[in-house]
């Protein structure tokens, strides 16, 4: 399987799009259940398709990963019938883009790795129905613009939300029905049941220019179940390095609120990056934290602003200016450039990759 990918991964972008294409020919009823534009939909499809493949030799996180798929595709109204659809489109774009090497053996690889995926995901979703709604009605209880393109929005969901520190959920507006996407929570799971989203509107970006310009305090939206896997290790015992870049803030400091509110007493040491100063939107709020907390050390970072007097620079370089990491658990969140390359500095320096988490700030249009 991994042979045969690596045949189409050079060219994702006209596989996915003959994957939709085949899909929607075939099953033309399906896409009434997408987006009106595709591109963050193919992107997000290619970028699942290459996890689960690189993932199929750890049995143990692939299944996690394969349950929160399944769970998360009940917003969508997707049905146990309709992996069938996906199954036959997916397997026929893999045979037309690695024909020079398909073979029987191939084929039927591919055969029994989408069953089981498709089973394990049916099963995560049929479970789930039993106790989770596929979304939830959430309404706008507080909407603050800290930069011209950043807002902290504050949410109350209609129902208990369960999640973890570091995870994020898909957001959905009413400007924008059927149009999907993904945001860090802000905060540590709270009495009153409130998540704080921070949102950067990017250029064209149709949810978060929504959330950021265009939504107030009693607006409703809807929430998707709770994602992802850089939640804490509260067994590590080890102190922490918490890397930031931009809005790559907000599953950060869920972490660092719940370490706090744990008991333990970690030293902390959180790079909180932008590059201007007037980017760090969330920092009079983390000198609060850190001055009721003294193992929290926040250190605010500015990359592109000559008239900053503080630690100047990329992140990545920054964290080498420090003593070594090497004994730390390491969370890292922010634009994809950045996040790859202080995991490259990290590793170079020591820091196994065992303790390194990280997560790409997640695509905000």
């Amino acid at each position: 399987m991994k042979e045969s990918f690596s045949v189409v991964e050079p060219h994702a972008e006209r596989a996915t799009a003959y994957f939709y294409g085949r899909l929607f020919a075939e099953n033309p009823q399906l896409r009434a259940m997408f987006p009106p534009a595709m591109d963050v939909q193919r992107d997000r499809l290619f970028g699942a398709l290459t996890r689960i493949v690189w993932s199929l030799d750890s049995p143990d996180g692939l299944d996690s990963y394969l349950g929160q798929l399944g769970r998360d595709h009940r917003k969508y109204g997707v049905l146990a019938e309709h992996y069938t659809a996906i199954g036959n489109a997916l397997l026929a774009t893999i045979r037309r883009f690695a024909a020079d090497i398909w073979d029987h053996e191939i084929e039927a690889a591919w055969v029994s790795a989408y069953t089981a995926a498709a089973n394990s995901m049916i099963r995560a979703a049929d479970a789930d129905a039993g106790v989770s709604p596929p979304w939830w009605l959430a309404d706008v209880v507080g909407h603050e613009l800290r930069h011209r393109d950043i807002a902290v929005i504050t949410l109350r969901p209609a129902q208990r939300l369960p999640y973890l520190p570091g995870q994020y959920v898909n957001v959905q507006t009413s400007r924008w029905p059927r149009v999907w996407r993904t945001f860090s929570i802000a905060n540590a799971p709270r009495p009153d049941n409130t998540i704080r989203l921070h949102v950067r509107s990017v250029p064209g970006g149709w949810v978060s220019t929504a959330l950021t310009r265009h939504t107030a305090v009693g607006d409703t939206v809807l929430l998707g179940p709770a994602m992802g896997t850089m939640t804490p290790d509260d067994e590590s015992g080890r102190d922490i390095l918490c890397v930031a870049g931009g809005t790559g803030l907000a599953p950060l400091k869920s972490i660092v609120e719940h370490v706090i509110a744990s008991g333990r007493r970690p030293n902390i040491h959180l790079l909180y990056g932008a590059r201007t100063a007037a980017e760090l939107y969330d920092l009079p709020d983390l000198l609060r934290m850190a001055a009721a907390f003294p193992w929290l050390r926040v250190v605010p970072v500015v990359s592109g602003d000559p008239s900053w007097v503080g630690m100047s620079g990329g992140l990545p370089e920054v964290t080498q200016r420090f003593h070594s990491w090497t004994e730390h658990e390491v969370y890292v969140c922010g634009p994809p450039g950045m996040v790859s390359e202080t995991v490259r500095r990290l590793q170079s320096d020591g820091v196994p990759l065992s303790r390194i988490h990280r997560d790409v700030a997640h695509a905000q249009s």
